[in-house]
């Protein structure tokens, strides 16, 4: 087992330096920050020593996320406010170079010492495996976002071949994929266009790229994602579920409750309920609701069309919040069903219509792009016939594809898990090798990860 761990950390410090080797010393500096504090944290009986180490350690990783991925924002922010002021200012930005996955390994160290700090784990005292925990290069840079409490109890159990998890695993880096490379890649180049000349174009094409941003965001991360947990578990490890068919989902709480489930629930548990949670009052309530989604738009990007995305989210959860109404709809849709109610079908088109409208904001370059576009949209041209040059037909077969297969999958915990089990070996094997055939066709021109700019 300490063979299999000096050896897995060692890998995923080569892999992240394959990128840039310089910003190992990040990585490195952040684990050992971490793992000390964490320690000092649990050896102290003084609550004002241990809070000392805690600030400590939160203070340093966001200053360091701060500086690397926020600080020429908050200048040109400051420098913009002054001008309205009438003050005008000269402040000089930085080139900086944001380090890949930074904000997915802060948020590992960060939960590892809130963990300790409120004494749900006890600090670990083996550097390799802690550096593991926070290093192991599926989830590095792009997560899911792990919690010490789930990985660190596997990272310190003995782990054997198991060639049923293998072909689990492989099953599920085969759909992300095709996820990834087939639809989100097509996908991007219709929508990289039609959003470069959205000035010019119809309602009906601007509604198209706002439809095919939100299959190509979900393909590219859900497919990152499903690539990640399958490769884990060729190792023998679990990692948490980021995805969980959000597209199906009934309403926006419980899209949220599928999309990006890791940071989902890291601001619930690590922000939202220390805030007072939906246990406070009414006006409390919603600061809350606000706070956690203008705080996940900014930990997106440092733009203000992040910010914009994550106050809409906030304004559509709200009356859901208000009304107790944001705990329905906990089980997947239709289960044990074919076929969705007609109310539950308006329902997830609705959801999926607002959610839609959202992405245009984070899509965009700017907030004020993202205001034009969704009024462009819903000009008398959204009922004309999109301009065909600006998307590609085979499209109308590959998104049907992949609703359908989520559909008919998404009882399991990825869409082709319960695949291998009702299907027979021909089937099963015709649909692999054509899914293998589909990803070289189109792994031709690379389209680099949405998430890895976060």
């Amino acid at each position: 087992m300490r063979a299999q761990n000096i050896l897995l950390m060692i890998a995923s410090y080569f892999f992240y330096g394959c990128w840039d080797w310089r910003f190992l010393f990040l990585l490195a500096f952040s684990t050992f920050l971490d793992f000390y504090t964490g320690i000092k944290i649990h050896d102290s009986n003084s609550i004002r020593v241990r809070k000392v180490w805690l600030i400590i350690s939160v203070a340093t990783n966001l200053g360091f996320l701060g500086f690397f991925k926020y600080y020429n924002f908050f200048i040109e922010s400051f420098e913009r406010l002054l001008n309205i002021a009438g003050s005008p200012g000269d402040f000089s930005t930085l080139d900086i170079i944001l380090p890949v996955g930074i904000s997915f390994y802060t948020f590992h160290g960060l939960s590892y010492v809130f963990d300790i700090y409120y004494k749900r784990i006890e600090p670990r005292r083996n550097p390799v495996d802690y550096a593991l925990f926070v290093s192991f290069f599926p989830l590095l840079v792009a997560g899911p976002i792990e919690r010490a409490t789930h990985l660190l109890p596997q990272v310190e159990k003995p782990r054997t071949f198991n060639y049923d998890k293998m072909v689990d695993g492989l099953r599920q880096i085969l759909w992300g994929l095709f996820k990834k490379v087939v639809v989100a890649d097509t996908c991007a180049e219709s929508v990289n266009a039609i959003f470069a000349h959205s000035l010019e174009l119809e309602g009906s094409t601007l509604a198209l790229a706002a439809i095919l941003f939100a299959v190509q965001i979900y393909g590219d991360f859900s497919g990152y994602s499903d690539i990640a947990l399958g490769s884990a578990r060729l190792f023998g490890f679990e990692l948490l579920r980021n995805f969980a068919f959000p597209y199906f989902s009934r309403d926006i709480a419980e899209f949220w409750r599928r999309w990006h489930i890791s940071l989902s629930s890291w601001f619930r548990d690590y922000l939202y309920i220390p805030l007072g949670g939906s246990k406070a009052g009414i006006v409390r309530v919603i600061i809350n609701t606000f706070i956690i989604f203008t705080v996940s738009g900014f930990w997106h990007g440092a733009n203000w069309n992040f910010i914009a995305w994550g106050m809409l989210n906030a304004i559509y959860i709200t009356p859901l919040v208000l009304f107790k109404l944001n705990r329905h709809n906990l089980e997947i849709v239709a289960q044990g069903r074919l076929l969705p109610t007609f109310k539950e079908l308006l329902s997830m088109l609705f959801t999926m219509m607002l959610v839609t409208i959202g992405w245009i904001f984070f899509r965009s370059g700017s907030v004020q792009q993202a205001v034009h576009f969704v009024i462009d949209i819903f000009k008398p041209s959204l009922f004309t016939i999109p301009d065909s040059k600006y998307y590609s037909h085979l499209l109308l077969f590959l998104v049907p594809l992949l609703f359908v297969v989520e559909w008919f999958g998404r009882e399991g915990k990825y869409a082709l898990e319960s695949f291998a089990l009702r299907k027979t070996r021909l089937l099963r094997w015709s649909f692999y090798f054509f899914l293998v055939v589909m990803v070289i066709i189109f792994s031709g021109e690379e389209q680099e990860f949405i998430y890895f700019q976060f």
